[in-house]
């Protein structure tokens, strides 16, 4: 596992793509503050890029570092989530500006699985946190379901988990809004 996190972040450092096993499925992932990078997940995946991706975090000490302003209720969702949660905030900044939505807001989901949460941690940068599929295709559960076409495209595969056959879900979506409104987006 150390010598996966070691590689994945020097091709990450370099501006590179890679597949990775997350706190869910299978993700593409990138520096999150890399526009370029960003750019060629966009054209792997054949996915606007108006089409937001969401960042992937070891803490949630480091929101303030891309959030403009955290709703209070996001500490309590993220303190009390028992599933993976990404949770959309507005007012993103510090990273990639083809990552965000078209109103500036951002999808950050806070990674408690051992080798996402390492890799974040060690890389020092959110990363993009993608399905692991070309827009359209089924996201794959596992990686076993991963197209070749995706495999193909990426700089670096992490071997960790290649065999885990369980069947991963996504995560759940929720949007923050003025005035402590919540709105379920998965």
């Amino acid at each position: 596992m150390t010598e996966d996190i070691k590689k994945a972040c020097e091709v990450m450092q370099a501006g590179g793509i890679i597949l990775y096993p997350t706190d869910t499925i299978w993700g593409i992932g990138c520096d999150a503050t890399n526009e370029k990078a960003v750019q060629r997940v966009y054209e792997l995946k054949k996915r606007a890029d108006n089409k937001a991706m969401l960042v992937l975090m070891d803490s949630s000490a480091k929101l303030n570092m891309y959030v403009n302003d955290i709703p209070d209720i996001a500490w309590d969702l993220i303190e009390v989530a028992d599933k993976p949660l990404t949770i959309i905030y507005s007012n993103a900044k510090n990273l990639a500006k083809n990552l965000l939505a078209d109103d500036g807001s951002v999808g950050i989901r806070i990674t408690n699985e051992e080798f996402s949460r390492q890799l974040c941690e060690r890389f020092r940068k959110p990363l993009v946190s993608t399905s692991a599929n070309v827009s359209g295709d089924l996201s794959p559960a596992n990686f076993s379901e991963v197209s070749e076409v995706v495999k193909n495209g990426v700089d670096y595969i992490v071997s960790y988990r290649q065999d885990d056959m369980s069947k991963a879900q996504p995560s759940n979506i929720l949007k923050l809004g003025a005035g402590g409104l919540i709105q379920v987006i998965r």
